[in-house]
């Protein structure tokens, strides 16, 4: 039985490794598998909560367990990410204006797991750090495609839109479960690759996150 109750904290403490990774690829300049393990990071954050509820494991430990892994896996690698990428040459300006990222994000979660009202299943206040952090990851998986300016103004907007009081939809009524969704958009991405013709120079991390997904 403790074994079962430690199951969700095992795929959060993957959640955490991940940023981790990341963080380690991208200062060894790997940005695409650092973007990559973000995104594994997003599959395990989506499962954890799911396998404690299957389980019947939810517990205080779990849910700050949570709340610190999201900090680091979506909070500050995709900021390294984004510094490492492009703001590293505009020197201790970039390094400032990386670090906000986490920041922002880190009130966003200290807020929720603060508030009252976590009933709602039509909408967030402000940005989920979990989605601003992975939209960093796909610009950045995606940069040769991508201006560098569109990156900075996305980059600064999800900074300000996770402290924000704006209610984001949360699509939680949608039919499709938010596994699904997550495997439907990295299959979709997957494919694109393979239609391009570029899978043999993808990140090799592509291959270990295709077999987890």
């Amino acid at each position: 039985m403790r074994f079962t109750k430690m199951i969700p904290n095992m795929f959060t403490l993957g959640n955490l490794y991940c940023g981790f990774l990341s963080i380690g690829f991208a200062a060894n300049g790997q940005f695409n598998n650092a973007a990559i393990l973000i995104l594994i990071g997003m599959m395990l954050d989506s499962m954890d909560g799911r396998l404690a509820r299957m389980l019947k494991a939810d517990s205080q430990l779990g849910k700050e367990l949570d709340s610190l892994a999201d900090i680091v896996t979506f909070g500050v690698a995709p900021s390294f990410l984004v510094y490492y990428t492009y703001f590293h040459q505009f020197g201790i300006l970039g390094t400032l204006v990386a670090g906000l990222f986490p920041l922002f994000g880190a009130y966003r979660l200290a807020r929720f797991n603060i508030s009252t009202d976590k009933s709602s299943l039509n909408y967030f206040i402000g940005v989920p750090i979990t989605a601003a952090g992975g939209i960093m990851a796909i610009l950045t998986l995606f940069g040769d495609m991508i201006p560098n300016i569109v990156t900075t103004v996305v980059f600064t907007a999800l900074g300000f839109l996770m402290v924000s009081r704006i209610r984001i939809p949360s699509f939680k009524e949608v039919p499709l479960p938010k596994y699904g969704t997550i495997v439907t958009i990295f299959l979709g991405s997957l494919l694109f690759v393979i239609w391009k013709g570029t899978y043999g120079q993808f990140p090799y991390l592509i291959y270990i996150a295709t077999p987890l997904y």
